[in-house]
């Protein structure tokens, strides 16, 4: 969780924002007169009255004390030139309108992704304690990823095996159709193919750490998509040519944000940067063959696809596993047979 530290005349006011960004940041609240006792966090939101003559020095010289690479958020009234000037004298990096939301708020601070990790669908979690635990992982390693920061590897280890969890009691189907509700593209794919990773796993009868595994590749497998702009990320259309270069960089960008990560398992890492790969030399980012491409990366290839051709698009009905499958099949010597053959009891099950 990263700090940020809100400086506004009236704290109990700002306290709703301060609510919507929970899922991101750990916000502390202090009043302009307080401001000296505030953490030199990195991040920081002014929401203060810029037309009140008080003296802003120590709001200044806090502001001063904190890290170069500091993101600092002023709030103006839209069209307020004066006040967008003045918030820069006093070391804004960045200003945002009134009236001032926790969506809006968060894409200042992130970037572009900050309007997708603010974006919560109203799932039925209450029966759904895999999705909801899945989607606050999505959510986290989004936000970690647009933020440049340490992805909190635990947090997401612990959602893996609530997946599973899920996938074991409840089965694949009742996971397609809870996270077929979701209306952001991406978190619906990710949770698509996590779940149809463990699904296979489950039926392959693999141990329950090979499970886990599995399900921990499947939400981190598009953390580079974090750095995909949100119009292409989440376009209710298909991409055109220049479009889908720019997606394809996903997986190099991905083990970008983790290839530091201590403790993250090598093949982890082979499955984001490998995913598209395909055993004849076809796929991306690098045409690796057949002798290069692991199991798991095999395995997760077809999750990914599958999870593709199952999930529900603006532009698209959601085809059904049967269909999926027979899509499949004829991509032919891109896929491993037998991962093909053994999945298929699988996908022919699914609606």
């Amino acid at each position: 969780m990263h700090a940020l530290s809100i400086i506004a005349d009236s704290p109990d006011a700002i306290q709703p924002i301060g609510r919507q960004i929970a899922r991101v940041f750990n916000a502390r609240l202090f009043s302009r007169t307080t401001v000296a006792a505030a953490p030199t966090s990195q991040y920081a939101f002014v929401d203060i009255d810029l037309a009140n003559r008080s003296d802003f020095s120590e709001l200044n010289r806090w502001i001063n004390r904190l890290p170069k690479d500091r993101i600092v958020v002023f709030a103006v009234d839209d069209g307020a030139r004066r006040q967008t000037m003045q918030a820069g004298a006093l070391g804004a990096t960045t200003v945002i309108t009134r009236p001032v939301s926790g969506k809006t708020l968060l894409g200042k601070l992130i970037g572009d992704v900050g309007s997708l990790v603010a974006d919560i669908a109203a799932l039925p979690v209450d029966q759904s304690h895999g999705v909801a635990a899945g989607t606050e992982a999505l959510q986290s390693i989004f936000a970690s990823a647009g933020l440049g920061k340490t992805i909190d590897q635990a947090g997401v280890s612990k959602a893996s095996e609530a997946v599973v969890a899920q996938i074991e009691t409840d089965g694949l189907t009742q996971w397609v159709e809870t996270v077929r509700i979701h209306h952001s593209q991406t978190y619906q794919h990710c949770l698509l193919v996590t779940g149809v990773a463990a699904a296979f796993a489950c039926h392959l009868g693999f141990s329950r750490p090979d499970r886990n595994r599995l399900a921990l590749a499947g939400l981190l497998h598009d953390v580079g998509k974090a750095k995909i702009p949100i119009v292409i990320l989440e376009k209710p259309g298909p991409l055109d040519e220049g479009e889908m270069a720019v997606m394809r960089q996903h997986p190099e960008l991905g083990f970008s944000a983790l290839q530091s990560l201590k403790g993250l398992a090598p093949e982890i890492l082979d499955v984001v940067l490998h995913h598209h790969e395909y055993l004849n030399g076809s796929g991306y980012p690098h045409g690796l063959r057949a002798d290069d491409l692991s199991d798991l990366v095999r395995i997760m290839t077809i999750a990914d696809i599958f999870g593709a051709l199952i999930e529900r698009r603006p532009y698209r009905d959601p085809l059904s596993g049967p269909a999926a499958y027979k899509v499949m099949q004829k991509m032919g010597p891109r896929l491993d047979p037998d991962i093909m053959r053994a999945f298929s009891p699988l996908a022919q099950k699914q609606n």
